[in-house]
């Protein structure tokens, strides 16, 4: 049974993960090696609960218990938990790493799942000492409200840790599709030509706010540029690059120099105030 859940990065996926699983009765760990990453973490957190009792969903004790559920840390050795999830920096090697560091101090029932948008969880698991208790639990933004959860399974992945994991995420209120190991999982795969299709336009010199709005008429609830803005244009661009390169470079899907420029000089969206628009 799993009642302890170690989230690994207090980034904004990772914060919100920890704030989901709190608010469903679940002990929470938030590890992360960045003492103002944590603060900040916290900070969000509190806010967002803050925000609950003020439109009267929850109670301030309620919010108080949740609060009380997390535990923030700096150091690895204290993510010991039934279930670890890491939402660390996308690059391979560093979630290969801390995986191997996080399954030496747990025991041999711990499952290690991912939370990455794009990376083979393939790749990660066969690179880990047993990789039938690694799969991928793929949240979306925010975490708290979206109730998607993609559950990526691999060859080795054993159906006990499928089911457990598609029950925990039945138990902390949403919706899970499992899914095998492939580039761009579901989600993101489908959503590809959506950011790519509207970059292109706006290559061609369409105003983006026009696109944005032509395609709220249409029925999205957000525009491209709008949403990537909210996703955030580095996790954006790297998904786009991530399905790019494991589906051989086809030229429909290539990622956008717009995007690229907006990457490398810091607009990112909302989390830096600038990006396609001005926040």
């Amino acid at each position: 049974m799993i009642t302890t859940i170690c989230v690994c990065g207090a980034g904004t996926m990772g914060a919100g993960i920890a704030q989901a699983a709190a608010q469903h009765g679940f002990r929470v760990i938030l590890y992360d090696l960045s003492q103002a990453a944590l603060e900040k973490s916290a900070l969000q957190i509190r806010k967002n609960l803050q925000l609950l009792v003020e439109k009267q969903k929850i109670s301030g004790g309620v919010s108080q218990t949740i609060l009380e559920h997390i535990r923030f840390v700096q150091e690895p050795d204290e993510c010991v938990a039934d279930l670890v999830i890491e939402a660390v920096i996308e690059k391979p090697a560093i979630k290969i790493e801390l995986f191997r560091r996080l399954a030496a101090i747990n025991n041999a029932d711990t499952i290690l799942a991912s939370n990455t948008s794009s990376l083979s969880i393939t790749e990660i698991a066969k690179e880990l000492p047993d990789p039938s208790r690694v799969i991928g639990m793929h949240f979306f933004n925010p975490p708290t409200i979206m109730r998607l959860v993609e559950i990526v399974r691999t060859e080795f992945t054993s159906e006990e840790v499928i089911q457990r994991i598609s029950a925990l995420a039945k138990d902390m209120g949403k919706t899970p599709v499992i899914c095998r190991d492939a580039p761009g999982f579901i989600v993101n795969r489908v959503a590809r030509p959506y950011y790519i299709e509207s970059l292109r336009m706006a290559e061609e010199g369409l105003p983006m706010s026009l696109v944005d709005a032509l395609m709220e008429t249409a029925g999205f609830k957000m525009g491209p540029f709008k949403l990537m803005d909210l996703i955030g244009n580095d996790i954006n661009y790297a998904v786009s690059c991530s399905v790019y390169e494991q589906l051989g470079k086809p030229e429909r899907l290539k990622p956008s120099y717009i995007q690229q420029q907006k990457v490398e000089s810091g607009q990112l969206g909302r989390k830096s105030g600038a990006g396609y628009y001005t926040y």
